[in-house]
């Protein structure tokens, strides 16, 4: 593997766990029970621990989150939608970690380069991925609100998910396996819950592979503003 590709992949998908990190991070002190504040604080910590092995396999850690401009980001654009209600965050996270899952099994499973993070993680993403799944069972099949608010929150973000399954460089898997297999687990999770699977297509007439390209929505910016705020007003700072 070359150095080119080994940068393009390490910063795909360390850039897609530092983002959502970021995202679960943003549900301190406003998630609905204490249990979830926990639940979610620890998924964020898993994802930034993820990030910075990746990260710095390209460089220094800090330096790439914090004083990268925002077209040199190369996060899914699912991981940098906003958090909405708790159903959008759970939808998010249903449609992410069943793929990181995937992923990470098959990366374990290789020799390439993230085979080693990828055998550590993949503990931690099922896990994330149990989580998800149980949340979207108790809300489809809640009461009705709980039900319109998951069926909505997984319509809108459908349009996220087909940049999932665009090669990456330098990540050396079945691309069109691991979509089918990722579509038969989340079909599965959705009926079991009582919500139709979407019927619209997985990527907008511009999306498709927009994030893995350094093209972001707009609230990506607002985010990234607050995430590297601190670090750029007191450059050099330790603590």
């Amino acid at each position: 593997m070359t150095a080119t590709v080994h940068t393009s992949a390490a910063l795909a998908l360390g850039d897609d766990a530092l983002v959502l990190s970021h995202r679960l991070g943003e549900w301190a002190g406003l998630a609905p029970v204490l249990e979830e504040e926990v639940a979610l604080a620890n998924i964020a910590l898993d994802l930034l621990g993820q990030a910075r092995v990746l990260l710095s396999m390209v460089g220094d850690e800090d330096e790439l989150a914090y004083l990268r401009e925002e077209r040199a980001f190369r996060n899914l654009q699912l991981v940098e939608q906003p958090n909405g209600d708790f159903a959008h965050t759970i939808a998010r996270q249903l449609y992410f970690s069943t793929y990181q899952c995937l992923l990470y099994g098959r990366l374990a499973e290789g020799q390439g380069e993230f085979a080693g993070l990828a055998a550590k993680a993949v503990k931690e993403v099922a896990y994330h991925q149990d989580h998800a799944e149980q949340w979207t069972l108790r809300l489809g099949d809640g009461t009705d609100l709980s039900h319109e608010r998951m069926s909505r929150a997984c319509e809108s973000l459908w349009r996220f998910t087909g940049e999932m399954f665009l090669p990456v460089e330098g990540v050396d898997v079945d691309w069109t396996g691991m979509k089918d297999a990722w579509l038969e687990s989340v079909s599965d999770v959705l009926r079991r819950a009582t919500l139709e699977v979407p019927q619209g297509p997985q990527s907008g007439a511009w999306t498709a592979g927009a994030g893995r390209q350094g093209l972001h929505t707009e609230s990506f910016g607002r985010m990234l503003a607050e995430m590297q705020h601190l670090h750029r007003s007191h450059p050099g700072a330790t603590w």
